[in-house]
């Protein structure tokens, strides 16, 4: 048992919690508790800071078993290579600026910050259609990444030179700023020292290595190849382990690309499911169809059926079974497609080409007399006055393969209460897209050729709250 619950306090849970009890309660408070929604609270900024303090301990496993065996005690002293106590990082926290300090931050600088286990990942967004995602997609792209600097092993002297102490920091790497935070009210905190890149100490112009010119690193352009799998979904990641920049003595970064899915025109999408509305026209409605309904995303033509005296109303909707996405990992397995089937009114123009008397006699005929008397008697006499049903000759371009599908209706209503594990407004009226904008990335397919190309590491990811799924290659 701990012998301090303090922090475990601060954040609500209990000392047996798990990392990802942990995790969520932090989500959790960070929410609730962040300054922005609380702009009443005077104290706001400083609970945020303190929780957030209490997850920067219990969020690592190593600072956390340290706090469980010895409480704050422990955590006194300087961290690994040479950086600052936790009992730092709380003074930095609880007193900068007194109650209402800044945000915090943990840019400790480099001569006095602890030493990263690897280097930083770099965060690619990568935009894909709702074919890709459907039918699987190989990319080759040309990128560029720093690499350790072959002339001086990453040490950026020119043969056996040493680098001298920042005179701006005096070694430190850091130095302190003092920011503003409301009516008189200032915070300090500390801030990288842009002298010498946070490192302390900093080299000679006429010291430095001619080939990476003090840097340790140079460019190099490489070329990564990434799988976007079946079924893969929006926000999902795709992570070349070790594909990112280098550093000196630093294992490098990995490589993580985001999908971005674009909105499809035809096809909405919620987990392994798919919804598309489909125009009918009015004697389909009333007299049946069998035709081709869609152009599935793999370029395949899904036939359909109704039943015989099978009257459809408006926004009628069926379901096809098995037609929705592949299931990620198993894409032998699939979703289903809902279809919504809107009735398309005949037009001003065909009233006027008609006789009126006729065509009141046969619907007069349609609805005042047995259904038998009718299906013998009048349908080929109303099919004939009523706008011609589409057959798959309007289907343009034709499919290669056409795949006949069962007719099973479905309440769409019954299918909007469901819950679904991409988006739980799918189906709601004005559909909430899970999918994003156009961004102008310059990619490379398969079937292109030009390599002259080159996207650079380190795009920013603006992604939601939900933390998709990662993906090693």
């Amino acid at each position: 048992m701990p012998i301090e619950l303090e922090l475990y306090e601060i954040l609500g849970v209990s000392a047996t919690a798990t990392d990802a009890e942990i995790k969520k309660a932090y989500r959790k408070k960070a929410r609730d508790i962040h300054p922005d929604k609380n702009p009443n609270d005077p104290n706001a900024a400083e609970k945020f800071q303190e929780m957030a303090a209490a997850y920067e301990i219990l969020g690592d496993a190593d600072s956390r078993a340290i706090y469980d065996e010895s409480g704050m005690a422990g955590l006194s002293g300087g961290g690994r290579g040479g950086g600052p106590g936790m009992d730092d990082i709380f003074s930095q926290f609880f007193t900068a600026g007194g109650p209402g300090g800044p945000f915090f931050t943990f840019d400790f600088g480099g001569a006095s910050g602890p030493r990263r286990s690897k280097g930083r990942d770099s965060i690619i967004s990568y935009e894909v259609t709702l074919e890709d995602l459907y039918n699987g997609k190989s990319v080759k792209l040309n990128m560029e990444k720093e690499v350790v600097c072959s002339g001086c092993k990453g040490s950026g002297a020119r043969g056996s030179a040493k680098p001298k102490q920042c005179a701006t920091c005096e070694g430190k790497g850091w130095s302190f700023v003092t920011n503003q935070i409301g009516p008189s009210r200032l915070g300090t905190s500390r801030s990288r020292c842009s002298d010498c890149n946070g490192e302390g100490e900093k080299l000679r112009e006429k010291d430095r290595c001619k080939k990476c010119k003090g840097e340790k690193t140079v460019k190099e352009k490489n070329r990564q190849e990434i799988f976007v799998e079946k079924g893969m979904s929006d926000r999902q990641r795709i992570v070349l382990a070790g594909a990112g920049d280098e550093e000196p003595e630093v294992p490098a970064g990995d490589v993580v690309f985001v999908l971005k899915a674009k909105t499809h025109e035809t096809f909405e999408r919620s987990g392994n499911d798919l919804l598309t509305h489909v125009k009918i026209t009015l004697s389909e409605a009333l007299l049946g169809f069998s035709r081709i309904l869609i152009t599935h995303l793999d370029g395949r033509g899904v036939k359909v059926t109704s039943p015989a005296n099978k009257v459809l109303g408006a926004s009628s909707t069926i379901r096809i079974n098995g037609e929705g996405m592949p299931v990620y990992k198993r894409p032998d397995q699939k979703g289903d497609l809902f279809v919504i089937l809107e009735v398309e009114m005949p037009s001003q123009e065909w009233m006027a080409q008609i006789d009126r008397k006729v065509l009141l006699d046969s619907f007069f005929l349609l609805f005042a007399y047995s259904l038998i008397y009718v299906l013998q008697h009048k349908m080929q006499a109303l099919e004939a006055l009523l706008p011609p049903k589409r057959s798959d000759a309007d289907v343009q371009p034709k499919p290669e393969v056409v795949d006949e599908a069962s007719f099973e209706e479905s309440d769409i209503m019954e299918v909007r209460a469901q819950s679904f594990e991409a988006s739980h407004n799918f189906f709601d009226h004005g559909f909430s897209h899970q999918f994003g904008e156009d961004d102008d990335d310059d990619w490379e397919d398969d079937d292109e050729d030009d390599d002259d190309n080159f996207g650079g590491f380190g795009g920013a990811y603006a992604g939601g709250a939900r933390e998709p799924d990662c993906r090693n290659q």
